[in-house]
C-alpha cells in the first residue's frame, strides 16, 4: 500500500469552500463527460450517520477506458467503469473508490478541511502522516497536464470581481487572508505482483494532477458560485447532473458501447477471460458489491477528491 497526504491551501475560507466544492464538482465532471467517457450519478441523497452527524452520500460511475496507460489495458476488460463512493460531512469527508472485478484494488481519500496554511501535522487526530509522505501542492506553480491548462483558470492572471481577490504571486500562502487548506490523505493498493509499484505510483500521479486541476478551477470559479446558498449550489448540482448523465449515456447508445444498468444499491461486473482475472486476482464470476450502510475502513475500494 502507498500512503501520501496532499495538502492544497486556496485563498478561500472553508465555509466559502462548501459552496465552491460542491459547484466545482459538478461543473467539472459535466465538462469530463463527452464520447462515452465521464462521470455518471447513481446516488446522491442526504444521510444521518451516528458518528459523523447529518451529511451527503454519493455514487457515481467513472468511465475511463481510454485514458489507461498501454501496459493496463492488455488486461483490463475493454469497457469498464470505476465506483465512486463519497460521504460529505463537511468538512470531513471519506472517498473511496472501487473496481468489482480488481478485488486487490483500492483506494481510500480522508479530507478534513481547515482555515490555515498547512501547518496542521495531526489534522486527522489519530496519528502524523510521515513527513517524507506529505506533499504540498501550490495551484499557482505546480505543473498540471498540458491539456487542462486554459488561460482563465491560471491564477497568476486571476482576479475576483466578486471578492477583489487576485492575482496569486509567488509565495502567496504565507500572506494570503483568507487562507484554507483542503488535506487529504490517501491510500492506494494493488496488490497484484508484477504491477503492484507502477500501478500504485500511476494511481497517486493522476489524483496527483486531478487535485491540482479542481482546486485551481473552485478558486478562478469563484464569481461564478460566490453569494449561492447551499439550496441554490444543491439545485444546480441536480441540473448538471442529469446533463451528465444524459451526456454519458447518449454517447455509449450512440457508440454501441454496453449501457450498464442503474442500480443505487449494488453493482456488478462480469469478466470471462481467465487470463485478464489471472492477472487482476480475481475469479471467473460475476462479483457483486453491496452499498455498506456507513463509511467502510481504509481496506478496500477508494474515492474520489469530494
Amino acid at each position: 500500500m502507498l500512503l501520501k497526504e496532499y495538502r492544497i491551501c486556496m485563498p478561500l475560507t472553508v465555509e466559502e469552500y462548501r459552496i465552491g466544492q460542491l459547484y466545482m464538482i459538478s461543473k467539472h465532471s459535466c465538462e469530463q463527460s463527452d464520447g462515452g467517457e465521464g462521470v455518471e450519478v447513481v446516488q446522491n441523497e442526504p444521510e444521518l450517520h451516528p458518528q459523523h452527524g447529518p451529511g451527503q452520500v454519493t455514487e457515481k460511475r467513472i468511465y475511463l477506458s481510454s485514458k489507461l496507460p498501454s501496459w493496463a489495458k492488455s488486461f483490463v476488460p475493454r469497457f469498464f467503469y470505476v465506483t465512486e463512493k463519497a460521504w460529505n460531512f463537511y468538512p470531513y469527508t471519506i472517498t473511496e473508490y472501487s473496481v468489482s472485478f480488481l478485488p486487490k484494488f483500492s483506494i481510500r481519500i480522508d479530507t478534513q478541511f481547515e482555515n490555515n496554511n498547512g501547518q496542521n501535522a495531526n489534522v486527522f487526530g489519530d496519528q502524523p502522516t510521515p513527513e517524507e509522505s506529505v506533499c504540498f501542492l501550490d495551484i499557482l506553480t505546480d505543473p498540471i497536464p498540458e491539456k487542462n491548462y486554459k488561460e482563465s483558470e491560471d491564477l497568476s492572471r486571476w482576479q475576483s470581481d466578486k471578492t477583489g481577490r487576485g492575482p496569486l504571486e509567488e509565495g502567496w500562502r504565507a500572506s494570503a487572508e483568507p487562507i484554507m487548506c483542503s488535506y487529504k490523505r490517501v491510500s492506494c493498493s494493488f496488490e497484484v505482483f508484477g504491477v503492484q509499484g507502477r500501478t500504485e505510483e500511476f494511481i497517486h500521479k493522476n489524483i496527483r494532477d486531478i487535485l491540482l486541476v479542481g482546486h485551481r478551477q473552485a478558486v478562478a470559479w469563484i464569481d461564478e458560485w460566490h453569494g449561492m446558498s447551499l439550496d441554490q449550489v444543491r439545485e444546480y448540482e441536480r441540473l448538471l447532473q442529469e446533463e451528465t448523465n444524459s451526456k454519458v449515456k447518449s454517447s455509449q447508445c450512440g457508440t454501441g458501447q454496453p449501457m450498464a444498468s442503474r442500480p443505487t444499491i449494488s453493482r456488478s461486473v462480469s469478466v470471462t477471460d481467465d487470463h485478464s482475472l489471472t492477472m487482476m486476482g480475481g475469479r471467473n464470476s460475476t462479483m457483486t458489491d453491496s452499498k455498506p450502510s456507513h463509511p467502510r475502513s481504509p481496506m478496500r475500494l477508494h474515492s474520489t477528491p469530494e
